[in-house]
């Protein structure tokens, strides 16, 4: 009797073996600079696990070789992939409000009628990009900008579609919501979509923080929020410095609340908590 095709057969489960969770936690780290810890292996083995009955690999270890293999016709192309599965993309509009609060009330006023490029650094899915959008457009009387960058290609895509869940609209407030967002109708019913006379002011581009494009220019107000979690000291070194070369003098930083710069920002000054000052 002829065997099925292996494509018909039931999908075995694959165990992710120790030695192999250290080669992908080594690749990732050398990849994006981004330290896996030892409990994060279930969910590196769900991750991936998909990309392994895709390519109907029976092992992680042929994933690895592949990943790693500088010739591999699919390399190049799973690289993305992979590093699109990897990583954390966790945001939602006008996340540590705070921070918005600052920009109002202490950014805008310094910057009056001046022009403000703004970069989101780690954009995820773009709701911190079209938050900014929201208050730039309500509150500054000059001409603004914003770059959004992000190491996952797939999520810039859903960024610059700029299409969202309702459910996602609960932290706008009412007045920019109404104002800056469309209600999907017909087959977008349960969605909106941010308003183009923002989407013009918002750009997106792949980036990654240990090694910046050229071209990126230089910014007034940098959002590196809830991102250096991922990175071990080495790492939070040189994204600070990469992304200290991008910032004019008396631009502002914003970090995470829960994150610290302690004795890697040697060019920032702590103005307030998570709210640092080029000099």
């Amino acid at each position: 009797m002829m065997a099925k095709p292996a494509q018909d057969q039931p999908y075995l489960q694959v165990n992710l073996l120790d030695k192999e969770f250290e080669q992908i936690s080594r690749w990732v780290y050398q990849a994006a600079g981004i330290r896996l810890s030892n409990n994060k292996k279930a969910l590196v083995s769900s991750r991936l696990a998909g990309r392994l009955r895709e390519l109907q690999f029976s092992s992680f270890q042929q994933y690895i070789d592949m990943l790693t293999h500088p010739k591999h016709p699919l390399s190049v192309v799973e690289r993305q992939t992979a590093i699109n599965l990897l990583t954390t993309n966790e945001t939602f509009f006008f996340r540590e409000i705070a921070h918005f609060d600052f920009i109002r009330e202490v950014i805008l006023p310094l910057k009056a009628e001046r022009k403000l490029r703004c970069w989101s650094a780690a954009s995820s899915t773009g709701e911190e990009a079209y938050s900014l959008a929201m208050m730039l457009a309500q509150y500054h009387n000059g001409p603004w900008e914003i770059v959004g960058t992000d190491i996952n290609a797939e999520v810039l895509e859903k960024a610059r579609n700029a299409i969202y869940p309702m459910l996602r609209a609960d932290n706008i407030p009412k007045a920019q919501l109404h104002q800056f967002c469309l209600k999907g109708t017909g087959s977008k019913v349960g969605t909106f979509k941010i308003a183009r006379e923002l989407r013009r002011h918002v750009s997106f581009r792949q980036a990654n923080l240990q090694q910046l494009p050229d071209d990126l220019g230089q910014f007034d107000l940098v959002f590196l929020r809830n991102v250096m979690i991922y990175f071990d000291a080495a790492s939070k070194e040189r994204v600070i410095a990469n992304v200290q070369r991008q910032m004019k003098p008396g631009s502002y930083l914003l970090i995470g609340h829960a994150e610290s710069l302690n004795g890697i920002a040697n060019q920032l000054t702590l103005i307030r908590p998570s709210i640092y000052l080029v000099a």
